[in-house]
Formats: structure tokens, sequence, C-alpha cells
């Protein structure tokens, strides 16, 4: 039973797919911030320009 569990601690065969896993919901945090960066530039301009219409008129 020993044996058994010891080769369980030291098999590496499912390792791989959890280290992309890991780069996969890396890469998603990353793009969900750099999503709500640009989101929160965009509606400035569009409130920059909605205030500079309504000043000119």
């Amino acid at each position: 039973m020993r044996e058994a569990f010891l080769n369980l601690w030291f098999d590496e065969d499912g390792q791989d797919l959890t280290e992309y896993a890991l780069l996969v919901v890396l890469l998603a945090l990353a793009a969900v911030a750099g999503i709500q960066g640009l989101a929160t530039a965009i509606s400035s301009t569009f409130a920059n320009a909605a205030t500079n219409l309504n000043t000119n008129t």
C-alpha cells in the first residue's frame, strides 16, 4: 500500500495538464484586466466628446 502511494506521489503524468490550465487562467485574467482598462478609456473618450458637443451648441 505504501508503494502505491509513493508511485502516485511521484507520478508526473497529469502535470502538463495542470500547467496548461494555470497558463490559460493567467491569460484570461490578463485579458480581463486589459479589457477593463480599455473600457474605461473608451468611456472617458465618449464622455468628453458628449461634453464638448453639449457646450459648443
